[in-house]
């Protein structure tokens, strides 16, 4: 059993690792060659100009300034300085209330562990059950539950605390819920002029033997919304063409490195060879090699666009339909269009930087059937994901490897490679299946079909957290996998589930505290060193930087990793409140992380990320669920636990707080969710009212053009804010129709002439 000795030596060297991290990346970031890795952000921004560009040799690589390296934790200050409204507007509102997770853990857990240590501890510490019991224990089982006598009156201080720390908990969520609410419509209200404030996402078009899906699209939304209706732009299927369009660029980059090599040394033309990374084959001429390459696949990629442009198969039975106020857009967004709820399917359209284009690709109707896989799957993948490790595994000890490879073994017996083998092989195994976990589950997302890098996101993060949860948490607890603890399950009564577990509970504290410190600490402080970006930019810079767009790419920092990050600090929510009122000594830990990670990500988010999307915190109800499940989970093991100690007669009193948690659960559903799922019209029409009155001359046609067209139908050099015909009055004027069902419809095409243009003048149109 570990003693509190040992979990202050723990603590120690957890806290020096992280010390020297953060020692470690104040002096890094001081260097001015590694000034693109810590403010990529500014760099994207252009405020920032390489430090490698002037100065002495020596001192565009090395900080040579002694008064420098004395400010070195200059960047602590720094980084809580700037104010939230400031930070919204410089990384948006997605990255700050994603720091605001961080500080609700603060707000919850501060207060619970000074009350927790006020009461619960002397309650606990002030009993000898373990002291006279013949079992092994440690000190810091001194304070936790496990030290109470069974059916002592004691336990009715535990209840207190478990009501307290709810009623708080639940305090804090709910005015949490309010702000984040109120700061996402400001943020609505305040934002410049967004495509997505002006267009919805439209589904499930229904097939038509007269016209096609963009004249059927314009022909409904021209009946069914007549004086808000604007444009539309049909989906097309372009993933085979978006890979041609990206190798073609590859190959231009390519083409434009031995280029710039030509004019820096006219008197030699360069070289490449055809084989693989230019490792091998013939040696052939660079530019003229990779100009073959790219008309050739100009052919093929112009050959590509003529079959969307001619072929029907290529247009997708969905639609960007956008309007001319955003009041039109929430109305359409927010209703059901026909009698048949199953067709022309609406919903808010995602910015166009949120747009995942090649999902939707993919036919309405096969989603349903792919969920229902992807949810299969994932359950296996849960509870069954021991059999996979285990197997590879087996392949990786001394006797799989010469099973598999007879021939190794005279050099497998030497002793060293014998002990590296059995040694470090199997841990490696399933560290690289964790490692591989995140990547696995955003592919299960993706083929479920969503529509939205910010949807794929959170869907993700949900798998993610019920892995940690299964797996990390309870397959801690009961020492086993997730298939044991489902066997185990299956073959006892529920009513003995939370018993089971809640009775384990306090014996793994010391195990969740060491996994705190290790994961939570050095590993946030491993983030804010960024190490592997670190390498790695040199690496390509040094080896495949060719222009200064490959540079730029290899700068990329990327965005906050939503999908692992959330569920992480979900599993510290969930260890916090369980083991508030078992074991209040692991609640400093926690703390410790949230400050930590507070600042760190702050840090990250001015300087480092740069966030590819704005949602506008519409991950925030997920947290929130998150939260809510971690609260009862906490309350039912605690139910468990008390079970097994003879306080039969608390069980009535505690069964009735999860029950209250998941009422204000619904309350706050019920009273806040709406901000984040609907768009109110009151809301809409004052942004309407006061942009008319701002820019009455705005042409907004011009604006939406272009906006949700597949990107590799868009000219580089086109500029979407081109003027285009002006609107033409739409009262009183027939359109005729190719349907036989409608002859006319009330409103005119957006197209000159008798009807909706043809498939291939929509795409010529376009391109």
């Amino acid at each position: 059993m570990a003693t509190v000795a040992d979990i202050g030596l723990s603590a120690t060297i957890n806290l020096l690792s992280a010390l020297a991290f953060l020692v470690a990346f104040a002096v890094l970031r001081l260097q001015p060659i590694n000034d693109r890795v810590y403010f990529s952000k500014w760099y994207l921004k252009g405020i920032r100009s390489s430090p490698t560009h002037a100065g002495a040799f020596v001192q565009k690589f090395v900080n040579l300034n002694p008064r420098s390296y004395l400010r070195f934790l200059e960047w602590v200050p720094a980084a809580l300085k700037m104010p939230e409204p400031e930070l919204i507007d410089h990384a948006g509102l997605d990255s700050a209330v994603f720091l605001r997770i961080y500080l609700i853990g603060l707000k919850i857990f501060v207060p619970i562990a000074l009350v927790a240590f006020s009461v619960l501890v002397p309650v606990n510490w002030t009993n000898s059950t373990l002291k006279d019991s013949k079992l092994e224990y440690s000190e810091i089982d001194k304070l936790s539950i496990s030290n109470i006598p069974n059916g002592s009156q004691r336990f009715w201080t535990h209840l207190v605390m478990v009501y307290t720390f709810t009623f708080w908990t639940c305090y804090v969520l709910r005015k949490e819920y309010g702000i984040i609410a109120s700061m996402r419509l400001h943020f609505l209200a305040s934002v410049k002029r967004r495509p997505d404030q002006f267009t919805v996402l439209v589904r499930n078009v229904p097939p038509d033997p007269d016209e096609s899906v963009s004249e059927l699209v314009e022909h409904f939304f021209l009946v069914n919304h007549r004086d808000h209706y604007l444009t539309h732009q049909v989906v097309y299927n372009a993933n085979t063409l978006a890979k041609v369009v990206a190798k073609k660029k590859n190959m231009q980059n390519w083409r434009d490195f031995y280029q710039l090599k030509y004019d820096r040394n006219p008197s030699k033309r360069p070289t490449c060879k055809t084989g693989f990374l230019g490792l091998y084959g013939e040696k052939v001429d660079g530019i003229d090699f990779y100009t073959s390459k790219i008309d050739k696949l100009s052919q093929e990629e112009a050959e590509e666009r003529q079959k969307i442009a001619k072929n029907p198969k290529f247009i997708m039975p969905a639609a960007f339909v956008s309007f001319r106020t955003r009041w039109g857009a929430a109305v359409c967004a927010q209703t059901q269009q026909t009698r048949n709820p199953t067709l022309w399917l609406t919903e808010w359209a995602p910015e166009p930087r949120d747009v995942y284009w090649k999902n939707l690709a993919i036919p309405f109707v096969s989603i349903t059937i792919r969920r229902l896989i992807v949810a299969v799957a994932f359950f296996f993948l849960t509870f069954f994901f021991m059999i996979p490790i285990t197997f590879v595994q087996s392949l990786a000890n001394i006797e799989g490897i010469e099973k598999a490879a007879p021939f190794l073994k005279p050099l497998i017996e030497i002793r060293f490679i014998k002990s590296f083998i059995q040694g470090f092989l199997p841990g490696i195994a399933l560290k690289i299946f964790l490692i591989l976990l995140p990547a696995i589950l955003m592919l299960m997302s993706k083929f479920e079909g969503l529509s939205s890098l910010s949807a794929l996101q959170r869907r993700s993060a949900a798998k993610y957290y019920l892995f940690l949860l299964v797996n990390v948490f309870l397959g801690s607890i009961i020492a086993g996998t997730a298939f044991q603890q489902l066997d185990s399950f299956i073959h006892q009564s529920a009513n003995d589930i939370p018993k089971t577990i809640g009775a384990t509970i306090p014996q793994k504290a010391t195990f969740f505290i060491t996994y705190i410190m290790v994961d939570g600490w050095a590993g946030i402080a491993g983030e804010i060193l960024r190490l592997k970006p670190l390498i790695i930019f040199h690496l390509k810079n040094f080896f495949l930087v060719k222009t200064d767009k490959d540079r730029e790419e290899a700068m990329d920092p990327g965005s906050i990793e939503f999908s692992t990050s959330e569920p992480q600090i979900q599993l510290y929510f969930l260890l916090g409140l369980v083991y508030a009122a078992v074991t209040p000594f692991l609640l400093p830990f926690i703390l410790i992380f949230f400050g930590l990670a507070y600042v760190v990500f702050r840090h990250q988010i001015i300087n480092v990320y740069n966030q590819e999307y704005e949602s506008a915190a519409a991950f925030w109800p997920d947290v929130h669920g998150r939260i809510i499940s971690a609260l009862v989970i906490s309350q039912l093991l605690l139910l468990g636990l008390l079970s097994t100690k003879s306080a039969a007669e608390l069980t009535p009193f505690l069964i009735a707080l999860p029950i209250l948690t998941l009422w204000f659960h619904r309350y706050c559903k019920n009273r806040y969710e709406s901000a984040f799922v609907k768009y109110p019209l009151q809301e809409a029409m004052m942004k309407d009212t006061l942009e008319h009155a701002k820019e009455p001359n705005l042409d907004l046609r011009a604006y939406l053009s272009n906006a949700y067209l597949h990107p590799v139908f868009k000219d580089e050099d086109d500029d979407d804010s081109v003027s285009s015909d002006e609107d033409k009055d739409f009262d009183k004027i027939l359109v005729p129709t190719k349907r036989q069902s409608r002859r006319n419809t009330p409103i005119p095409s957006k197209y000159d002439g008798s009807s909706s243009p043809s498939l291939h003048d929509v795409v010529e149109e376009k391109l």
